[in-house]
């Protein structure tokens, strides 16, 4: 947006009290708008003006919703901050609508496919990659150095494969593995595992010793049967067999005899990896996880909303979604039991808000401690006005179920998938409902990746996608800066995932191969 553009403001509601300013660099106090609103106060750009004189314990409104009370009178025009705000109390879990919200469905959107791997049990890899799992933190390093090896001298073999990654995790020893919640991080990593990314290539390395056992994370079952492709490789139409090198083993003696082991094993996998072919699929085949991070007040306004738009085309072409962030959306529970399609996905919302509820307050952590000091340095309050803009991009489709963190996802339409707000617990919990294509939007900018599925970002704002512009995929600013509109940016967006999904195109994250360890959520104590 030029210096030079006159003074622009958003707001997101008619009966809105508050805007935000849209112009790089923010506005100097005495700016004049077009309707005569003069600026008290120098005002960033994405932080809020006040619209009339707000009174002392007014109700300030965003999205139409109460944000916060003023602590002090604040007269028209001057810049509206989380200093001048006390934070409206939770809302109750008792008491919600409870699936009110009856919109007239979507027409089907047929005929888009992308290219992607089919596997044995019917999911579709958007990428053919070797997953290494880890039981134990223990064995990081020497599978790491494994497959640095195996990337160096095997993979090149195997022009198929796209990748190799271990799946390194800090969980499996010195924690109380037969708690309650011990279950999920678990049945986290075991459905990590089993990602369509991989394509049912499940390959172990243990330590010997630890608690989580090979056969604890993967018991008999776990891994579906070989399709007849694979029955060709290996000679056998029986259940997958778990294949685990354990580093304690006798017959290892000395490192490199640990490394030889993993390499070895490996080229079995690469193989029948290799020989798999992308095949056209339909649209309906794709399991995308949405979130945000590093947000600001333009995510609700830019970024998100496309999203959302883009949630829609995806529902309606039979893909699943995932929206996730326990404490990001828990200020609008209202808004998703209204959208629930049924009273049992409803109460199954309110059951995960209830269970993080009693899993904070054990923490004695309340929902405040959620906003950064960069989301409040771009114009973030609080919690609440986070989470109006965080639930946009679940877009307006009816909520067809809810996924626990760790569980799979086995339902197509939107999901709400309980996770916390962590970028990369977030992620990973996405993962093991079986994501096979990320989007993630951010304001302040964050180079968050992920070496399991590719990550799509999405700006929220023309200067972060101009300063980050080899990083950032989707520039949504331009909504802002009256270049875009919402429904166009969204179905750039879908666009850009079939081309990705179908590896006609890499995202930045790929290119650079950026990508965060896996944060297995954890709820039970430690020993």
């Amino acid at each position: 947006m030029s210096p030079t553009r006159p003074p622009l403001r958003i707001a997101m509601h008619p009966a809105d009290n508050v805007a935000i300013v849209a112009n790089d660099g923010g506005l100097p106090a005495g700016t004049v708008f077009p309707d005569g609103l003069t600026l008290v106060d120098k005002v960033p750009q994405a932080h809020k003006v006040a619209l009339v004189d707000i009174p002392e314990g007014g109700a300030v409104r965003r999205y139409d919703v109460v944000i916060g009370y003023a602590l002090k009178p604040i007269p028209r025009g001057s810049w509206v901050h989380e200093r001048l705000l006390r934070m409206p109390e939770a809302r109750s879990l008792e008491g919600l609508p409870i699936a009110t919200v009856r919109p007239e469905p979507l027409a089907p959107l047929k005929g888009y496919t992308f290219e992607g791997y089919r596997n044995a049990d019917g999911s579709v890899g958007t990428r053919n990659i070797l997953a290494i799992t880890q039981t134990v933190q223990c064995v990081a390093g020497v599978t790491d150095f494994a497959v640095q090896r195996i990337k160096t001298e095997l993979l090149p073999r195997y022009p198929n494969v796209d990748d190799v990654v271990a799946l390194e995790h800090s969980y499996g020893c010195g924690v109380a593995i037969d708690a309650p919640d011990a279950v999920v991080p678990i049945r986290t990593l075991r459905n990590i595992s089993l990602n369509p990314n991989f394509g049912g290539e499940v390959m172990v390395v243990s330590l010997g010793c630890e608690k989580l056992q090979p056969e604890r994370l993967l018991p008999p079952g776990a891994i579906p049967l070989l399709d007849e492709r694979s029955v060709a490789d290996v000679g056998t139409s029986e259940e997958a067999k778990l294949d685990v090198v354990c580093l304690q083993d006798e017959a290892h003696v000395g490192f490199m005899s640990m490394v030889d082991s993993i390499l070895r094993q490996a080229e079995v996998h690469l193989a029948r990896l290799n020989a798999r072919r992308r095949e056209t699929v339909p649209a309906s085949e794709l399991v995308v996880g949405v979130q945000c991070g590093g947000s600001d007040a333009f995510s609700g306004v830019t970024a998100n909303p496309a999203v959302g738009f883009c949630t829609d085309l995806l529902v309606r072409a039979g893909a699943t979604v995932m929206f996730s962030e326990v404490t990001e959306v828990r200020d609008g529970i209202d808004q998703l039991t209204a959208r629930a399609a049924t009273p049992e996905v409803a109460q199954a919302m309110i059951d995960q808000m209830a269970w993080y509820d009693a899993y904070l307050q054990r923490g004695q952590v309340d929902r405040s401690a959620n906003t950064t000091p960069g989301n409040k340095k771009g114009g973030l309050s609080n919690i609440v006005e986070k989470a109006m803009g965080s639930i946009v991009k679940s877009g307006s489709a009816p909520i067809s179920g809810v996924v626990a963190p760790g569980e799979k996802a086995r339902q197509k339409g939107l999901l709400y998938a309980a996770t916390p707000a962590s970028d990369f617990i977030c992620g990973t919990l996405q993962l093991a409902a079986g994501m096979n294509l990320h989007v993630f939007t951010t304001g302040r900018g964050t180079p968050y990746g992920l070496a399991e599925a590719p990550v799509i970002k999405v700006a929220t704002r023309s200067d972060l996608a101009r300063r980050w512009h080899d990083l950032m995929d989707v520039n949504a600013g331009r909504i802002a800066d009256g270049e875009a509109c919402i429904e166009d940016m969204g179905w750039e967006l879908f666009r850009l995932m079939l081309d990705v999904a179908s590896g006609r195109k890499k995202t930045w994250a790929e290119q650079w191969k950026l990508h965060n360890q896996l944060v297995l959520f954890n709820p039970a104590p430690v020993t």
